[in-house]
């Protein structure tokens, strides 16, 4: 039996249909307040290339800097590069994602993995034979 997906109660095809209005009351305020301050058009460009994309238009991958994009319900099923501070990283939004911002699914940062110090990285390494 599959659990069928509901934000906040209500369906994915509800959510798809609902006006923008209906959206803003269910996301939290910090997501309110972003969509309704206005998009830029660096983020209008990239929903109209979303929307191509879901749409079966755009053949070549989408990518982007852009990690405080709100994902939307329209956008489900899309694969986003989106760049991590250093290459693109490939994400394929799900209807869990939605309200979340896109740079929460790229990670920027690597766990450090120290190695032995070589010679000459203290003082102490003066004395450490060689051989």
């Amino acid at each position: 039996m599959v659990k069928e997906f509901s934000y906040r109660g209500i369906s994915k095809e509800e959510l798809e249909n609902a006006s923008l209005e209906k959206l803003f009351q269910l996301f939290n305020s910090r997501q309110r307040r972003s969509l309704t301050r206005g998009i830029t058009d660096g983020k209008r460009k990239l929903i109209e290339e979303i929307k191509a994309a879901k749409a079966g238009k755009l053949k070549t991958p989408i990518k982007t800097h852009l990690r405080d994009l709100i994902i939307l319900p329209y956008m489900v099923g899309v694969a986003v590069n989106v760049f991590s501070g250093k290459d693109f990283v490939p994400v394929v939004i799900k209807p869990e994602m939605i309200g979340h911002y896109l740079g929460e699914y790229v990670v920027t940062n690597k766990r450090v993995n120290h190695g032995a110090p070589g010679v000459g990285a203290s003082r102490s390494s003066l004395y450490v034979p060689l051989k």
